[in-house]
């Protein structure tokens, strides 16, 4: 296992370096001033010219962007220029409302996945698997937010059984805080469940066709005994490394929810760094986002080594 991470940790700095710099020059790319957007638009020029040398705007972009990464390993992520507070507490402000909205969505994600996966897998007649394609393709089909207002509408407006907007925190109550969590987080949490049931499915299927499932069935052994003991652990390492990778982007759909959802969170933060300009925010939040995709990609593919013994992480 420390020789399969040693093995690819330069992967993993190389992407994240490669992110780091995407995530520099992407703000800069959009239209509009950062320092017209701090100074206001009747400021003088010579006051936008202060702020811009005040916030180090105006210093080359290789300077910037050298700056930017050597306070990250400081430990220091800038300082926001609208907000004019600590990057890191604004991140920690917001973070537990969106944790609290990925890790549920996550859970919805692994179990629906698991249930039509394996029902997918199980099901012989053509009708029943005709009739679960069918379910996966609209899920699949169907992008979070517009399940998301489809939620608001037929939960919110017309039976009135849950919260549509706002949030109460988790640890504030728990079971109100579940509430406002409900709707958004299945709306996240059903496209990437389609998508891992589907590999799930035709891994199952696969594995069915396989020889020693066919000496179990002739030695009597029961058909859910064959599907729980042998083709389902068999079949589950592609199913681990695809929620890794979707886990990672739970982050990216909570923006859009959050918005929709009107819940204040890290996804609410970015938009509104973006509209602003506010270039560090953007920068950490983008950059933290690809460091949970790939931790959670390596952790699904050292899971895999644990679930299936026929694979062996080794550089």
């Amino acid at each position: 296992m420390i020789r399969y991470l040693i093995h690819r940790t330069p992967s993993i700095l190389l992407v994240i370096f490669v992110s780091s710099i995407v995530a520099f020059l992407l703000p800069r790319l959009a239209p509009g001033d950062p320092a017209l957007a701090i100074a206001g638009p009747d400021a003088t020029p010579e006051v936008i010219q202060a702020v811009r040398a005040e916030a180090g705007l105006d210093q080359p972009l290789v300077q910037q962007y050298l700056s930017w990464v050597g306070g990250i390993f400081r430990g220091d992520l800038g300082t926001s220029y609208i907000y004019n507070r600590p990057i890191s507490e604004l991140i920690l402000s917001r973070a537990e409302s969106t944790l609290e909205l990925a890790g549920l969505a996550a859970l919805f994600m692994i179990v629906i996945a698991l249930m039509l996966g394996l029902i997918g897998g199980s099901v012989r007649s053509r009708a029943g698997r005709t009739i679960l394609d069918v379910i996966s393709t609209g899920m699949i089909a169907m992008p979070a937010f517009l399940v998301g207002l489809i939620f608001i509408v037929v939960f919110g407006v017309a039976l009135n059984l849950l919260p549509v907007s706002g949030q109460l925190n988790l640890s504030e109550d728990f079971f109100g805080g579940l509430s406002y969590l409900l709707l958004p987080a299945l709306a996240i949490a059903l496209s990437h469940a389609a998508v891992i049931a589907r590999l799930l499915q035709t891994s199952m299927l696969t594995i069915r066709g396989e020889e020693f499932v066919d000496l179990a069935t002739a030695k009597g052994v029961s058909p859910n005994r064959i599907t729980f003991r042998h083709v389902l652990p068999a079949s589950l390492d592609t199913a681990i490394v695809a929620i890794g990778l979707r886990i990672g982007e739970l982050l990216g759909g909570a923006i859009i929810i959050e918005a929709i959802f009107s819940r204040s969170g890290l996804g609410q933060l970015m938009i509104g760094a973006i509209n602003s300009r506010d270039y560090f925010v953007v920068q950490a939040l983008v950059i933290g986002a690809v460091i949970v995709a790939i931790l959670s990609q390596l952790i699904a593919e050292i899971v895999v080594a644990s679930v299936d013994p026929r694979i062996r992480l080794e550089g």
